[in-house]
């Protein structure tokens, strides 16, 4: 099984290479500086030390009656998405980072490493992070689209295209990659987006469930005042929250890569240039070295 799953990688390798350099060559040719920050900047949309909190405040939506339908579809989306991605397709293909497969080639090491020699700990395929801001993006479009605020749903699918460009000039994955990762995060949006109107139909009118309708922080919090909106200040929050765990996750990735980044320790085929988890309780040095979940696991012989 497991060597025909690695031919599932070896296979898009081989059938997209021309397409996919091309790719690469497009962004490689257009690197600057300030390109670089901003790439960094749109691929934070798509990290999990992001999208983890989104969901988390897609939760705290769902106790509100007023903001029930962004939570139900922000939260099934991305749970939906990772699943998806994180959990079933990326273990089954196996597809290698590219700056792991590409190491030969000097004009992509290049690339590479002038926007940043950033990586990551896991396989290539799809790119989660596309997937992450996808599914996002379609279900918060979908939402807001129904609820007649077209200009701002726009919004959520453009900054998902942008974090998918930005993993491919960031080099850290194949166009194949971001464009797989976009359907699927597509799929899990609209998903989400579907499964959110199921479930307020069942808490509106189907017994035993109604009674989920009456939980309603809004109710316990409300400010009663003629001078105050308390939409406005709900929305003010909601704004803040996300506006201060993105900065956080900005400031802490734009830190990461280089010659500062902690390698995987792994020598074989090639000199693995992913994440090492260190510090990791769940992976544990080896003999005094450690390595990416991909190499950890497989020393270890872990399915």
């Amino acid at each position: 099984m497991e060597a025909l799953t690695l031919t599932v990688g070896d296979s898009i390798d081989k059938l997209f290479y021309s397409f996919d350099y091309a790719i690469f060559s497009f962004f490689g040719s257009i690197q600057n500086t300030v390109f670089n920050y901003i790439a960094k900047f749109f691929t934070t949309f798509g990290d999990e030390n992001f999208v983890i909190p989104m969901a988390v405040l897609g939760v705290i939506l769902m106790c509100f009656k007023k903001t029930r339908k962004f939570g139900f579809a922000l939260t099934f989306s991305i749970v939906i998405g990772t699943l998806i991605t994180n959990v079933a397709v990326k273990p089954l293909v196996l597809r290698i980072r590219p700056y792991n497969t590409l190491q030969a080639d000097a004009a992509y090491m290049g690339w590479y490493t002038f926007a940043g020699a950033l990586s990551e700990s896991d396989y290539s395929f799809p790119s989660g992070h596309t997937t992450a801001a996808f599914e996002m993006a379609v279900s918060m479009f979908l939402v807001f689209k129904n609820e007649h605020k077209k200009k701002i749903a726009w919004v959520f699918p453009v900054i998902a295209v942008f974090t998918m460009c930005s993993r491919v000039y960031l080099m850290v994955h194949y166009a194949t990659d971001v464009l797989a990762g976009m359907v699927v995060g597509t799929v899990a949006g609209i998903a989400g987006y579907f499964l959110m109107k199921l479930c307020i139909k069942l808490i509106s009118d189907v017994k035993p469930f109604t009674y989920l309708d009456r939980v309603d922080l809004g109710k316990i919090i409300k400010i009663k005042s003629d001078k105050i909106d308390s939409s406005k200040i709900g929305a003010a929050l909601v704004g803040i929250f996300v506006a201060v765990f993105f900065v956080i996750t900005f400031v802490s990735s734009a830190s990461e890569g280089g010659d500062s980044a902690i390698r995987c320790a792994y020598n074989g085929d090639y000199d693995c240039y992913n994440e090492a988890k260190v510090d990791d309780e769940d992976y544990p040095a080896i003999d005094g070295e450690y390595y990416c979940k991909i190499h950890w696991k497989e020393l270890m012989g872990v399915e």
